[in-house]
């Protein structure tokens, strides 16, 4: 006989658990499901490698209860929802948290699907027994929506997609299909609450072959927010799949991206800002899986520093058939502060011998001699710094080639530098 022993869950699991469970009907057996392998398995912690920076149980029971007590509003309003300000002129919002969403765009289509896909099912290809974000995503009862951009479409202006805070579920779950020989922007919104709340939000990107998406990630929220959110993204035969990702706000905040080749001359390309401060804790976390021959991918991420602690885990993976991938990585950070601390765990996993691939880490100050230059042509301090940390983080930003979205990012940067941290 047996014993399997039983793990005693903390109070913030527990509590996790029983927001999970507010609202819960009979019949909703993939969000029941969900739950109980939430109690069994509980919440990551430190000896988990892939959390081992971020002690999800430690960090969610460190936090103030209302930061796991209102996980999830009801599903319909309570009141007639304001339209989301688009974060760049012109765009489509869609609103996630709406019970019902329609679009007047050529080529474009939204529906709301009756309820989230299995979460084992609709989770991505990694072979991992537990997707923490994703059986999250699925416990608390998440919206599903389905957005697909049809075959050949070139959509003049981005669609930009979020919930209004406080309007609907705090969980979202997107299907998105762009179809082959596609163009598309689209601007994932995460949007402050003004008040302490967990969300979760899980996106899954199909991309066609020879199809081009753009997706800008602008994380905003509130100082007291918890959030944890997944983007999985399968690039097709000679498509492009570019990142950008704006890390500005929250009190604990995951992000993962975790993109796949299942096309020759597909290329990913990914670039990221985070700007950390106080109590911050804001984890990134990526995996490349290259499983065809003759793709490309490049990661970029930069890192401001001023308190806090910040984390980067980026994985290249190239897989035996995989041959002629050409794949770099990259994560530099300028630590202005001692209150501050930043890891970066960049890995390299390749099963086959005809590739190119690299990937690098550093973290320092700013450059004394650079700071001496300005000051010298008669620059003050405080100036000069502003104008050395800008340059470290605007250099990623122009490589958006999208002068809307560029103007908005830069402005916010800049706001963030301005603002007494």
């Amino acid at each position: 006989m047996s014993v399997v022993p039983l793990r005693r869950l903390t109070p913030a699991e527990e509590a996790v658990i029983a927001s999970a469970e507010k609202g819960l009907v009979d019949g909703d057996e993939t969000r029941r499901n969900a739950i109980a392998v939430l109690r069994r398995e509980g919440l990551p912690h430190r000896r988990v490698e892939a959390w081992h920076y971020t002690d999800l149980r430690s960090l969610v029971g460190s936090h103030k209860p209302g930061l796991i007590t209102r996980v999830i509003d009801a599903l319909t309003p309570t009141a007639e929802p304001e339209l989301l300000a688009p974060f760049i002129p012109g765009s489509t919002v869609i609103d996630l948290g709406a019970p019902s969403a329609t679009v007047a765009l050529a080529g474009v289509t939204v529906e709301r699907l009756s309820a989230s896909p299995d979460w084992r099912e609709a989770a991505n290809h990694l072979d991992r027994d537990v997707d923490t974000v994703r059986l999250l995503n699925a416990s608390f009862g998440s919206q599903a929506t389905r957005v697909t951009v049809a075959v050949g479409i070139e959509l003049a202006h981005p669609i930009e997609l979020g919930a209004i805070p406080g309007q609907g579920s705090e969980s979202t779950f997107v299907l998105c299909d762009v179809g082959a020989g596609a163009k598309a922007v689209f601007v994932e919104r995460l949007s402050p609450g003004n008040q302490s709340a967990m969300s979760t939000g899980v996106t899954n990107l199909t991309i066609g072959d020879g199809a081009e998406v753009l997706w800008i990630v602008d994380q905003a929220k509130d100082k007291d927010e918890t959030h944890l959110g997944q983007l999985n993204v399968t690039v097709g035969a000679n498509a492009t799949f570019r990142l950008f990702m704006l890390n500005a706000g929250g009190a604990l905040v995951r992000l993962e991206v975790h993109a796949e080749t299942t096309g020759e001359g597909a290329d990913i390309q990914m670039r990221g800002v985070t700007l950390l401060h106080g109590g911050q804790h804001i984890d990134v976390t990526t995996t490349l899986n290259h499983t065809v021959p003759n793709t490309t991918a490049t990661e970029t991420f930069r890192n401001v520093v001023t308190g806090g602690h910040g984390v980067f885990q980026g994985m290249i993976k190239v897989s035996r058939g995989a041959q002629k991938t050409d794949a770099r990585m990259a994560c530099n950070t300028l630590l202005l502060s001692d209150d501050g601390d930043f890891s970066a765990k960049p890995e390299l996993e390749i099963f086959a011998d005809d590739v190119q691939c690299g990937h690098g880490a550093t973290a320092g100050e700013i450059d004394a001699n650079h700071l001496f230059y300005l000051m010298s042509r008669g620059i003050p301090e405080r100036e000069a710094r502003g104008l050395l940390v800008k340059a470290f983080v605007k250099e990623v930003v122009e490589e958006l080639e999208h002068e809307a979205a560029i103007e908005v990012l830069e402005a916010r940067i800049d706001a963030w530098l301005a603002a007494d941290h």
